[in-house]
């Protein structure tokens, strides 16, 4: 049997609103996240989104982290454009090898069964 284990999360981001002291700028929300900024832009890795009560909604990988977690709040063919509003944490490791990100993401949406991933499934609901 292999044993894999996934990277730990590099940085958690949760939604929360901004609390202005003094004369900073305000950050313009993105579906209740403002720290965008903290996930490298030139970083490759694995996304976890995940709901109010910790239940994994979708993994995803990506060469450039920064970019594909906006691009799943901005695009109308991410598998999460239904479910936008149910995202409340989002956890990214940093892992820059292609072949490890994709062993990674196809683990993590097996394992803890992610909610809105179909592509890499191998496991059937017992519904």
């Amino acid at each position: 049997m292999i044993n894999i284990q996934p990277p730990k999360a590099d940085i958690t981001i949760t939604q929360r609103k901004q609390e202005i002291t003094g004369d900073e700028a305000v950050i313009k929300p993105l579906y209740g996240f403002i720290d965008l900024h903290e996930i490298p832009r030139d970083k490759g890795g694995i996304i976890q989104f995940f709901n109010h009560s910790g239940e994994l909604l979708f993994v995803g990988k990506a060469r450039k982290l920064r970019q594909r977690v906006k691009k799943h709040f901005e695009d109308n063919v991410s598998p999460l454009k239904n479910h936008r509003e149910e995202v409340y944490r989002i956890t990214v490791s940093i892992v820059e090898d292609p072949m490890e990100r994709e062993i990674y993401e196809t683990y993590l949406i097996n394992a803890h069964k992610a909610k809105y991933n179909v592509d890499k499934v191998f496991y059937k609901d017992q519904e």
